[in-house]
């Protein structure tokens, strides 16, 4: 059965969120409680199409905000860096905004989710986000950060 956290990422969060029992029920979480977690791709992950988030069983993910942050290096090569569900493009990020350190969010210049908002609505139930390239192999950057703030319904 697939889990959002695995074991390690589920006892660092209940080590910091002590106070916070509630959220957590086993390694399942509470609906509407917006969860952040980042995943760093290597630029082979990207290039290959890396696995990003699969929900709990049963769970329906509902993004909330996507924030990339390319490590190492400014992004090159790629026409821009993607965050999908399926073959949906969630967000498209042009590598031209992806310099090194740069904090690039959703909706920013060079940053295009799709149109009337349909990047925030809830996805399908079991549906994963991964991410990936469009155009030519990722270069420059070693890694990508990628930020999803998101619930689960």
């Amino acid at each position: 059965m697939p889990y959002l956290l695995n074991a390690a990422q589920q006892a660092r969060l209940n080590k910091i969120c002590r106070g916070a029992k509630d959220l957590f029920l086993g390694n399942a979480l509470q609906d509407e409680h917006v969860i952040n977690v980042r995943y760093r791709f290597t630029a082979a992950q990207v290039n290959a199409g890396g696995l990003g988030l699969t929900p709990p069983i049963g769970k329906m993910i509902r993004p909330v905000d996507y924030t990339m942050i390319a490590i190492g290096g400014n992004a090159a090569g790629a026409t821009t860096v993607d965050v999908l569900t399926g073959a949906t493009k969630l967000l498209a990020v042009a590598v031209a905004a992806l310099t090194r350190s740069a904090v690039v969010r959703a909706g920013a210049a060079n940053a295009t989710v799709l149109a009337d908002g349909e990047s925030f609505v809830p996805l399908s139930p079991g549906a994963t986000i991964t991410v990936g390239k469009t155009g030519n192999d990722l270069t420059g950057a070693t890694h990508i950060d990628v930020i999803l703030s998101f619930t689960l319904l």
